[in-house]
């Protein structure tokens, strides 16, 4: 699969209805994929990140329940996707799909072949703003996303899972001082390719020497 930088960047979409979940996704494709995130930036170059793969049934079923259950209660809370930009009928339908979206992967994670969970080993969550800590853990996953991306497979980027944090470290053995910060369901994607997503204007964003 031939892809340039800018189609990579700009088409690399969360994926959930149309990942394959019938379609086995070798390990080697994953380690190649964490190979090249292992290549981004951490701070203090400390590269304190971990990877857990799961792909063991029994595994991905609980985690998917876990996540279900999260999901519910997000949902039932009026905070998901679907309520935003009621307004604007055209961000509405957007949004619409998006929590559609998000519904089947709730409905269908723990059938996901490949679970794949950046974890921080750190000696404690620091008070206040934490963007220093997880900031080294973001840019990583997200090139996994990428290489994901360019060789066939879709992903998207989530933590609802994260309600159930200490239940998912103790079913994967997690150490006390291993923290989550996502979790990227892996698989093939159906259908042949994605394209760039509508997004607001630039200069409806951008802000030059200040606000």
């Amino acid at each position: 699969m031939t892809i340039s930088a800018d189609e990579l960047l700009t088409t690399t979409r969360s994926v959930r209805k149309r990942l394959d979940l019938t379609r086995p996704v070798p390990m080697e494709l994953i380690r190649e994929c964490l190979e090249i995130a292992l290549q981004a930036p951490s701070g203090g170059n400390a590269q304190t990140w971990h990877w857990i793969v799961v792909t063991d049934p029994g595994k991905r079923k609980a985690i998917g329940d876990y996540y279900a259950r999260s999901w519910n209660t997000y949902y039932g809370s009026g905070g998901s996707a679907r309520q935003l930009f009621k307004d604007d009928p055209e961000r509405a339908a957007t949004q619409q799909r998006v929590s559609d979206s998000a519904a089947y992967l709730a409905e269908h994670l723990g059938d996901v072949p490949v679970h794949v969970i950046g974890c921080m080993a750190v000696p404690g969550l620091p008070e206040g703003n934490q963007a220093g800590m997880w900031g080294s853990l973001l840019p990583a996953a997200w090139s996994f996303m990428l290489a994901a991306r360019a060789r066939g497979l879709g992903s998207a980027w989530t933590s609802l899972h994260l309600a159930y944090e200490s239940e998912v470290a103790e079913l994967l053995g997690l150490p006390a001082n291993v923290r989550q910060g996502v979790l990227l369901p892996t698989a093939y994607y159906t259908g042949e390719t994605f394209k760039p997503a509508k997004r607001q204007p630039l200069d409806e964003v951008l802000h030059i020497d200040g606000w």
